[in-house]
C-alpha cells in the first residue's frame, strides 16, 4: 500500500461518499461507521483482487452494500433483548455435569454384581419386561425382580442418589439456573 500512494489518497476520498451510503443503508450514524471500517478493511485484504483501471468506488460501495445485506440476513435471525428479559428465561443445563454424571453411573454400574447388572440393564436400558428379562437369564421372575431392586440400591448408595430431586444438576446449579 505504501507502494501506491494515489490509491491510497483514492480510498481516503471514498470515505465521505461511503459513510453518506452506509448511514442511508443502516439508519444509525454508529453502525454505519462500523460498515465503513469493515469495508475498507475488506478492500484493504483483498486489495490483490481489485483490477486496476475500473471504478474503485464501484468495488468499495459494493463491497459495503455486500456486508450490510449479509449482516442484515444474520441479523434477521437474532432476538432484541436489550433488557435481558429474553435471556433470562433462557435456562440450560450445563454440559459438562451431565457427562461427568454418566461416567459416574458407568463406574458405579461397572461395580455392581455381574447379574444385578445384567437384570438391570435388561430391564432398565433394554425395555424388557421382567418376565422377559426372567425367560433370557433363565431364572425366576422374582430373582429378576430382586435383582434389579438391589441393583437399583446399590447405585443409589454409589451415587449418593437419595431422591429424585438429586438427579439431574446439583443444588448450587439449580439455584444459579433460577436466579
Amino acid at each position: 500500500m505504501t507502494q501506491e500512494p494515489d490509491l491510497r489518497e483514492a480510498l481516503l476520498a471514498a470515505v465521505p461518499g461511503l459513510r453518506a451510503f452506509a448511514i442511508s443503508l443502516a439508519g444509525q450514524v454508529d453502525r454505519a461507521d462500523d460498515l465503513v471500517q469493515d469495508t475498507l478493511l475488506r478492500a484493504l485484504s483483498n486489495l490483490h483482487r481489485f483490477e486496476r483501471g475500473t471504478n474503485l468506488n464501484a468495488w468499495l460501495f459494493t463491497i459495503l452494500r455486500n456486508l450490510f445485506h449479509s449482516e442484515y440476513r444474520k441479523r434477521r435471525r437474532e432476538v432484541e433483548d436489550p433488557d435481558g428479559v429474553f435471556a433470562g428465561r433462557l435456562k440450560v443445563h450445563p454440559e459438562q455435569g451431565s457427562h461427568l454424571d454418566f461416567e459416574d453411573f458407568r463406574s458405579a454400574l461397572f461395580e455392581l454384581p455381574s447379574d444385578q447388572r445384567e437384570a438391570l440393564l435388561l430391564v432398565g436400558a433394554s425395555g424388557f419386561s421382567y418376565e422377559e428379562a426372567a425367560s433370557i437369564c433363565g431364572c425366576a421372575v422374582g430373582t429378576i425382580k430382586s435383582r434389579v431392586n438391589r441393583a437399583r440400591i446399590r447405585l443409589a448408595a454409589m451415587l449418593n442418589v437419595e431422591d429424585v430431586d438429586d438427579l439431574g444438576p446439583d443444588t448450587m446449579t439449580r439455584a444459579a439456573l433460577q436466579g
